[in-house]
């Protein structure tokens, strides 16, 4: 029988002998080394800490130049302040020798390159036919014209616009301060010499400016004539009893018979914006003028304004296109009864209180 093998055990097991402990010794380099004797032929060297020997610094000599020249001024050219000529803003021209009995013409300047400003408000109210015999403004498609109101006493404004039979397109606008424009107007005519355009607008507190673009085609000039109104406060010009109550989204229309020529409204509301539509109608869907009307504060700046009513058929529509909760009171009267712009009077040249009322406030 084969005896197993003695299985030797690994070496690693074993304790191995530890090595001596030497002991540790200082090194050579760290004993003191003894001085280094000096020698006798050794020159000594200098020692380049100590500061260098300071150099004396000579002034530069001083050269004699004696006093500056003195220099010839010349006397400043005269200059001529003498007041400028007076320029005659007004001159009379005559006819020709042919025409010597007839009486001179009188040339206002040019109110397109000079701006009138706003005289203080006083006299009683003017017809709004006067106000055309201003010069008025050729106001060309495209363009933009302003008229400027700072004086605080301006308190209403009129506006005239109107063309030479062909259709006027404008926009009219109120300005306070930059970027300010509390009272806005987009106005469409068919005809504008036949249905001229004419309205007040309140311009309170002064700084006040009234814009008129022409949007229309350079073919379609407007002739815009901008004047100070010398009428009553704009609440006061038509009778506000018959006012009727125009709810946000509703329609409000007044028919008139044929012997009114012209009509006034007037649009306000409680201190709340205004939006609204109003429209001349003549005929079914035939609208001969329309304006669109948008102001801050319809207590403060109301819209008054007046519409020719030639012919026969004629409806005036107001449309409130605010919501339900801005509503507006609109006043509609007749302005003049069987007068035509002329002056002309026919057979129902009788007229009512109201509408001498109403011509005064014109």
């Amino acid at each position: 029988v084969d005896k197993p093998k003695e299985r030797n055990e690994p070496s690693f097991i074993a304790e191995r002998p530890r090595p001596p402990r030497l002991e540790r010794k200082e090194p050579s380099f760290i004993a003191e080394r003894p001085p280094r004797p000096e020698r006798e032929n050794e020159r000594s060297q200098p020692s380049f800490r100590q500061p260098p020997p300071e150099r004396q610094m000579t002034p530069p000599p001083v050269r004699d130049r004696g006093p500056p020249p003195e220099r010839q001024m010349a006397p400043p050219p005269v200059r001529d302040i003498s007041p400028p000529p007076v320029r005659n803003t007004e001159r009379a021209t005559s006819r020709p020798p042919s025409r010597a009995n007839s009486a001179p013409v009188t040339v206002r300047n040019d109110p397109v390159r000079e701006r009138r400003s706003a005289p203080v408000v006083t006299g009683r109210a003017a017809d709004a036919r006067d106000i055309w015999d201003l010069s008025p403004v050729l106001v060309q498609g495209g363009s933009l014209e302003t008229w400027s109101f700072p004086s605080p006493d301006v308190e209403t404004v009129q506006v005239r616009l109107e063309t030479q039979g062909r259709p006027l397109s404008s926009h009219v606008e109120l300005w306070q301060g930059p970027n300010n424009s509390p009272q806005q107007m987009k106005i469409y005519l068919q005809d504008g010499s036949e249905r001229p355009f004419n309205a007040v607008i309140a311009t309170p507190r002064g700084s006040n400016a009234i814009a008129v673009r022409n949007v229309a085609n350079l073919e379609f000039p407007v002739a815009a004539c901008v004047d100070v109104d010398y009428g009553p406060p704009l609440g006061d010009r038509i009778s506000q009893r018959k006012a009727r109550l125009v709810q946000g989204g509703a329609v409000h229309s007044v028919p008139f018979d044929s012997y009114v020529s012209s009509v006034q409204i007037l649009l306000t509301t409680d201190g709340r914006p205004l939006n609204a539509t109003i429209e001349l109608l003549q005929g079914p869907n035939t609208n001969k003028q329309v304006i669109q009307v948008y102001t801050e504060d319809g207590y403060d700046r109301p819209f008054f304004g007046m519409m020719e009513t030639p012919g026969t058929g004629n409806v005036v529509r107001i449309v409130n296109d605010s919501p339900m909760e801005y509503p507006m009171y609109a006043s509609v009267e007749p302005f003049r009864i069987g007068v035509s712009r002329n002056g002309n009077k026919d057979e129902y040249s009788e007229s009512q209180s109201g509408v001498d009322q109403g011509q005064a406030a014109w």
